[in-house]
């Protein structure tokens, strides 16, 4: 493959920061629509906007007040412990909205995580401690006492301290305003980019900070510190009429991608192949600022993707000019100084600069960048032949992941395509392309550096499947018409002791992810498959990286390190009706897997066939017998 992908951040401060910003934005970025319309409802209908209506300019205050910081604090809630925590999170918000008079996202960001965590712990200390039938009584008043004494908490504790930050945060940003400093701010903002931490800064003060000067002004400069395209377009310009090679050729389709689309992270490439031409951005960040300070102009709300078309369409009605102005001369200040850079440095004609860089994007990143790696060129240079799913113990998720993958490979006409599993500390560097869940990508990068790497949070259903069919297409010739692939050997029949009937509950008695697992590995334990040590590092795997695939199934199974407590290979399935919360997602079927060497990779794939086919879940849900359900997967046993 010409362009490889690299390994995902290993550690370190920046890891961190990238970490926690992630976090900070998982929090504001699903809500970022209820931003917007906040922000259209300001613009059109408070006193000084377009069509001034003091009746549905009522709704303004209570949506900043109470909506948008409620969003945040039970989202935060809910990335942390499921409903249930995004529940408590909510409700612990209301203490910081109620003691203080600004928005109070800042408050919402701590609390609304913080209670849901607090509630996690509290259900784990007294999970398999309640007598049965009382489970529904404390889970109510656990969860209402805690969210009481954290709203309590809030308005007498975090409200205070988050006002004090927010008025000195505030208070600094007026300096800098009006000591003409503010500019200078593009020195961190354009560098923390391209090391993608500006979710850190963006989402966890620029947004919350923002709103409050939208909220007292109508308009805040703010919002436009990492979201002004300008600088982004002036550094591809100057790559389009100044850059050689795969760069001068890439870099119109990625301006337009970056200009339009708003994806700014096209251009990071371009920067990390030459780093001096950070300065390009950095002159332009610095002109635009200051275009918006003289001009007195700003966005009402995020421009969220930062495309021209977000960024006026939230401009506020007197910053039209401003704004464009800002926007223009950015790009402008970008080129000049991107362009003269290109000129007395050029880059090698037969240079693979920006594939090199597209990898080093990606490391910083921790994952692909889809975008850039189509501009780089990644893989076209040679046929993709060998795709491996990669998990730790390659026994349960990879299969099934690699079952899905494969039909999907196989009905796009590329039946040479040869898509396997395997564990991570198995893995070799002579695969085509590696996928593995995200929480395990710095683990295989190193080990298959010349690979491409695809990292997924969901091995059932994830849109990254429809990326990798498409990077075959690339890559590989035309597929013959009516080619029919033949069986792999992983999908040949095996014993039918693998999945017996007494290893099928259709009514599960657990009520939490731990207790699932329990019951899935004593359906093991019984067939004499595995030992106790093995159910436990079934737990032990799940801490690690969840076996949650996607469409209400979760696949339990032990560590690489626990194989050897397996005696033969097994499956359990466990039905729940009325469904598990399983690290925030819904779990209505529990697989248990054990499996030596490659005997149960039949009834995986049997079972991944299923769950991708709503028709055969719809079935398996309805079914009232176990045979009803070993004749789903096509092995029943006499």
């Amino acid at each position: 493959m010409a362009t490889p992908s690299v390994a995902a951040p290993k550690g370190g401060v920046r890891v961190g920061v990238q970490k926690f910003g992630t976090f900070l934005s998982g929090m504001i970025m699903p809500n970022i629509g209820a931003f917007i319309a906040w922000g259209l409802i300001t613009a059109l209908f408070i006193p000084a906007g377009f069509f001034p209506n003091a009746a549905l300019g009522a709704m303004v205050t209570p949506m900043i007040t109470y909506l948008l910081p409620l969003l945040i604090g039970y989202t935060g809630g809910k990335m942390v412990y499921g409903v249930r925590g995004g529940v408590v999170g909510a409700v612990a918000t209301m203490g910081v909205i109620v003691g203080t008079d600004i928005p109070m996202f800042i408050g919402a960001m701590i609390l609304g995580p913080l209670t849901a965590w607090i509630m996690k712990k509290l259900d784990k200390a007294w999970e398999g401690r309640i007598k049965p039938g009382f489970e529904m009584l404390i889970d109510n008043f656990s969860a209402g006492i805690l969210a009481g004494i954290m709203a309590v908490v809030g308005l007498l504790l975090v409200g205070p301290v988050v006002l004090a930050f927010s008025t000195a945060a505030g208070k600094a940003v007026e300096f800098l305003v009006n000591h003409g400093l503010l500019p200078l701010t593009s020195i961190f903002i354009e560098p923390a980019k391209v090391l993608f931490l500006n979710n850190a800064i963006n989402h966890g003060i620029l947004t919350p900070l923002g709103t409050e000067q939208a909220l007292a002004n109508g308009k805040s400069i703010l919002f436009l510190l990492e979201a002004n395209p300008g600088p982004g377009l002036g550094l591809l310009l100057a790559y389009s009429f100044f850059g050689r090679g795969l760069a001068k050729a890439s870099a119109p389709g990625a301006a337009v991608i970056q200009f339009l689309g708003g994806i700014h992270e096209i251009y990071f490439p371009y920067i990390l192949m030459k780093p001096v031409m950070i300065l390009a951005t950095i002159g332009g960040g610095m002109t635009g600022i200051f275009m918006l300070v003289i001009t007195n102009s700003g966005l009402v709300a995020p421009a969220a993707p930062g495309s021209i078309f977000a960024v006026f369409a939230m401009s506020s009605r007197d910053s039209y000019f401003g704004v464009a102005l800002s926007v223009t001369a950015a790009a402008a200040v970008s080129f000049l100084i991107g362009s003269f850079i290109l000129k007395i440095s050029p880059i090698a004609e037969d240079s693979d600069g920006l594939g090199d860089a597209t990898a080093k994007m990606e490391a910083l990143k921790g994952k692909k960048s889809s975008v850039a790696f189509a501009l780089a060129g990644a893989g076209t240079s040679g046929p993709i032949s060998t795709v491996v799913f990669a998990c730790d113990a390659g026994m349960g998720s990879s299969a099934m992941g690699a079952s899905v993958l494969r039909n999907m490979i196989k009905k796009a006409g590329f039946p040479n395509v040869k898509v396997t599993n395997s564990a991570i500390s198995n893995l070799t560097d002579t695969y085509d392309v590696v996928v593995t869940h995200q929480d395990l990508a710095a683990r295989a990068a190193p080990v298959t550096a010349s690979a491409v790497h695809v990292s997924v949070d969901n091995f059932m259903n994830s849109p990254r499947y429809e990326e990798i069919v498409e990077l075959v297409r690339a890559s590989n010739s035309a597929p013959e018409p009516g080619a029919t692939p033949a069986v792999p050997a992983e999908e040949e029949a095996v014993g039918s002791n693998i999945l017996a009937r007494e290893s099928v509950i259709l009514h599960g008695t657990a009520t939490t992810r731990d207790g699932a697992i329990d019951e899935a590995g004593a359906l093991l334990l019984a067939r004499g498959a595995v030992n106790a040590v093995y159910v436990k590092a079934m737990h032990e795997r799940e801490e690690s990286v969840s076996t949650y695939m996607g469409n209400f199934l979760a696949i339990p199974h032990g560590t690489n390190e626990a194989k050897g407590n397996i005696t033969s290979s097994a499956v359990s399935i466990i039905h729940y009706p009325n469904g598990i919360d399983w690290n925030g997602k819904p779990v209505k079927f529990v697989v248990g897997v054990a499996g030596v060497n490659n005997e149960h990779l039949a009834i995986l794939s049997s079972i991944a066939r299923v769950f991708t086919d709503k028709a055969q879940v719809a079935r398996l849900e309805s079914a009232t017998t176990v045979d009803e359900v070993l004749d789903i997967f096509g092995k029943v046993n006499a």
